[in-house]
């Protein structure tokens, strides 16, 4: 390689290897397989080395390389014939409204270092939210991303990813209400 071959190399390195964990943390709640999400981090990463060229510096790198991840996992399961399931908002509430009034709690539960994800009751709860709820908790709340980053990736207006998100929100804040109580992160 020569030195505008490294120095490019050098520049991808700086900007993508920080996003590494993030991207697996993203990638292993869409896959819910380690090795599943390994190879989906490599492949992001494979194709945004080749598409670096395209990047424009100054933009937002993490919402570059999670929409690449976002899309890669698509791609990958339309090739499959495993189409992430969809449900529409209208359906995914045949149990009726939820009325909770204070949701403010959800985000620090789910981003708390104290819980032990694998396995665990959070973790079986944001999985059993149908698929665009799930993507919206796991851009926002756990990606970090803002909701305009988030709706670039997911491919949707903002709207839709607010609306996607609250509601996520309040199933899963009636539904943790008990883990939250158990491990004393959310006082009567």
């Amino acid at each position: 390689m020569g030195g505008s071959d490294d120095n490019d190399r050098g520049r991808f390195e700086a900007l993508a290897m920080p996003l590494a964990r993030p991207l697996y943390g993203f990638a292993l709640r869409l896959t819910r397989r380690s090795d599943d999400a390994s190879d989906l981090v490599q492949e992001t990463f494979l194709r945004a080395y080749r598409t670096f060229a395209s990047f424009r510096p100054g933009t937002n790198a993490k919402a570059w390389m999670f929409k690449i991840l976002h899309s890669v996992h698509v791609n990958e399961a339309k090739r499959r014939g495993r189409r992430p399931a969809t449900t529409s908002i209208d359906s995914a509430y045949d149990d009726g409204p939820m009325e909770i009034a204070d949701w403010s709690g959800t985000a620090d539960i789910l981003t708390n270092p104290a819980i032990d994800w694998e396995g665990s009751e959070v973790e079986r709860e944001v999985s059993a939210l149908p698929e665009e709820f799930r993507e919206a908790v796991l851009l926002v709340d756990l990606g970090d991303l803002t909701y305009e980053e988030a709706a670039e990736v997911a491919g949707c207006p903002v709207g839709t990813i607010r609306s996607r998100l609250a509601r996520a929100r309040r199933r899963l804040a009636e539904r943790l209400r008990n883990v939250a109580r158990s491990r004393g992160l959310v006082k009567e």
